[in-house]
């Protein structure tokens, strides 16, 4: 009886210790075996802020990234990943392994996404760019900067807000909301605002609002880059003297349309303080998000005693520079005289 008793103890310690290896085996099969699908693009996985396990579950299946779901389940719960879900963009490497997988998720390494911001005139044009790769929504990001108490509470105003943004192209997480967005350009803005930026600008006796509203007017007169500091030192020189800017795109952002290709007498009779053919001085804001290229043109200005300039006669989209009015009346009358050869009167 007793060998008996030992043979069957014996065999059933053998079946428990192949059922231990079978589990031990499948156990380490869900953990360590690659589970993520071969594909010629990248998986991605987008996970918005209220994001919750069945969604971390549903993106997975809706972009057919694993072979085996179940098994990213048991060991998304082995690792308690239910209770630690963070929002993002997520790259799935191919030959990941479920701990791989879940590991990432729950520490939250998601992806960074390009935001590109460039000089526009239109606010809705702006929202549109600062949305394009980032979770935000663009109609209420819009609403908010159209908010007068949303802009108070930020030191804005509707005025202002082309002097609060620097264009570039900066580095944000897919899942950024609209307030965080303006939270980090705000950031953004005080790095471009270096000591060396604000000396210059004190130098010129301008704030850097001022700095901003010039620069936006350089930028839409100059089509070409190598020539914003001579513009941006005319437009100095004139302030210098009290002199009216008498800038062009200033008329057309008063009479909003910027598709004049001539300035008439009619249009500089608009009554608006962004006329500063009427008014002296710099418009009461900026008329376009300015460039940095832009800015820095006004910060670092050519040096030289220019006080006009208009477009050269052979449309190479460069300008003619004048120290004296005759001399400026001379080169106007060129270009004038080949708007008029080809016809455009308007």
């Amino acid at each position: 009886m007793a060998s008996k008793a030992l043979k069957f103890f014996g065999v059933g310690f053998l079946l428990l210790c192949i059922v231990g290896a079978v589990v031990a085996w499948y156990a380490y099969g869900i953990i360590y075996n690659p589970n993520i699908k071969e594909s010629n693009n990248p998986h991605y996985i987008y996970l918005t802020n209220d994001a919750t396990f069945d969604t971390v579950v549903k993106e997975l299946e809706e972009n057919d990234v694993l072979y085996d779901v179940e098994s990213f389940k048991r060991v998304a719960g082995l690792m308690k990943y239910q209770k630690n879900i963070k929002p993002g963009k997520y790259l799935i490497d191919q030959g990941m392994n479920n701990r791989e997988l879940v590991h990432k998720l729950r520490l939250g390494k998601q992806e960074s996404v390009k935001v590109v911001i460039n000089k526009v005139r239109e606010l809705e044009k702006f929202v549109g760019a600062a949305t394009r790769n980032i979770h935000a929504d663009s109609a209420k990001l819009l609403k908010m900067l159209q908010d007068p108490n949303y802009l108070k509470d930020n030191n804005m105003t509707a005025t202002s807000l082309f002097t609060e943004f620097i264009p570039d192209t900066y580095e944000f997480y897919w899942n950024t909301d609209e307030d965080a967005f303006i939270q980090k350009m705000k950031t953004e803005k005080e790095k471009f605002w270096n000591d060396d930026r604000y000396r210059k600008a004190e130098q010129k006796e301008l704030s850097p609002y001022e700095v901003a509203v010039l620069a936006s007017i350089v930028d839409e007169e100059a089509y070409h880059l190598d020539e914003m500091d001579e513009i941006a030192q005319v437009y100095l020189n004139r302030l210098a003297i009290n002199m009216a800017l008498q800038a062009d795109p200033t008329v057309k952002f008063a009479v909003g349309d910027f598709t004049l290709k001539r300035v008439l007498n009619v249009h500089l009779e608009k009554d608006s303080p962004y006329n500063t053919y009427m008014y002296p001085g710099l418009p009461p804001g900026p008329i376009c998000l300015p460039s940095k290229t832009a800015l820095d043109a006004v910060l670092n200005p050519a040096k030289h005693d220019y006080l006009y300039f208009c477009a050269k006669d052979d449309f190479s989209m460069y300008h003619a520079f004048a120290k004296n009015l005759s001399q400026h009346m001379r080169n106007a009358t060129k270009y004038q005289n080949a708007l008029n050869k080809k016809k455009i009167f308007k």
